[in-house]
């Protein structure tokens, strides 16, 4: 009987001393993450990259607490190290494509192409970089839907950064009548670039593109800062319409001539 209480005793023990690195383990994890979170703040790592090094970090520290309050449960950890080490390898040929996921975060954090707040288009798809996660990269629509791209297909695809430069330049297709001078429909669209948010420098260029079947073709390029990109350009396109009106120039569509020989 004696025998049987000390056994319970022992196993109590056991099982409180296990308890207690648990309970002060998680607590120590939680305090090592909010330093964490401290340094990366105060880092000059981009913000899109805090979410995947804190999600790894913590991922490893539960790992590693685990490992000890098996150890201290008397299980054979070298065992355990073994196994995982065999479930890993079978685990990863199963997951290739988390892994890709994964390795592809930690080449963007490395090589940069974006940094959050970024405006991008990856893969055909266009948005404003909210973060670099562990497994996918998000991107917020300017309709306000959230797109998450697998790292690894943002690695392999063609990166287009609208943001890095600072400057965007709003290009234009115009048509006007062959009837309107060329002069007169160049200042006329030079007139309609006098809005708020274009740059003096570079300068607003107005050319002839094409001599079409029905109308001439001409561009207007003008630069503006990127946060201001769209608003110019609508401001402009809307412009350009008043003061083809007030100058009298005609917008053509496509048409056919006929003539009748009698």
């Amino acid at each position: 009987m004696n025998e049987i209480v000390r056994n319970l005793l022992s196993a109590g023990g056991v099982l409180l001393k296990a308890v207690i690195i648990a309970v002060v383990g998680i607590l120590l994890i939680r305090l090592v993450m909010q330093l964490l979170q401290k340094v990366l703040e105060k880092s000059k790592l981009e913000k899109a990259a805090h979410r995947l090094l804190k999600s790894l970090a913590k991922a490893v520290l539960y790992i590693l607490l685990g490992l000890m309050v098996a150890s201290s449960l008397g299980i054979d950890v070298t065992g355990i190290v073994a196994l995982a080490s065999v479930l890993t390898l079978a685990v990863s040929l199963s997951l290739q494509n988390m892994l890709a996921n994964v390795i592809g975060g930690f080449t963007l954090l490395y090589t940069q192409p974006f940094h959050g707040g970024d405006y991008v288009e990856i893969a055909g798809q266009s948005g404003t970089v909210k973060d670099v996660g562990i497994a996918y990269t998000r991107l917020l629509t300017p309709d306000n839907k959230m797109i998450s791209i697998p790292n690894s297909a943002v690695v392999a695809a063609q990166i287009v950064n609208y943001s890095s430069t600072g400057k965007r330049r709003v290009d234009i297709p115009v048509s006007a009548s062959y009837d309107a001078p060329v002069e007169k429909v160049e200042q006329a669209l030079r007139a309609a670039c006098a809005v708020s948010g274009v740059l003096e420098d570079p300068a607003v260029f107005v050319s002839v593109t094409n001599y079409g079947d029905s109308a001439i073709e001409y561009v207007v390029r003008a630069w503006c800062d990127t946060d201001n990109y769209w608003d110019v350009h609508f401001a402009i396109t809307h412009n350009i319409k008043a003061q083809f009106d007030a100058n009298g120039i005609e917008m053509t569509y496509p048409h056919l001539n006929v003539h009748l020989d009698k």
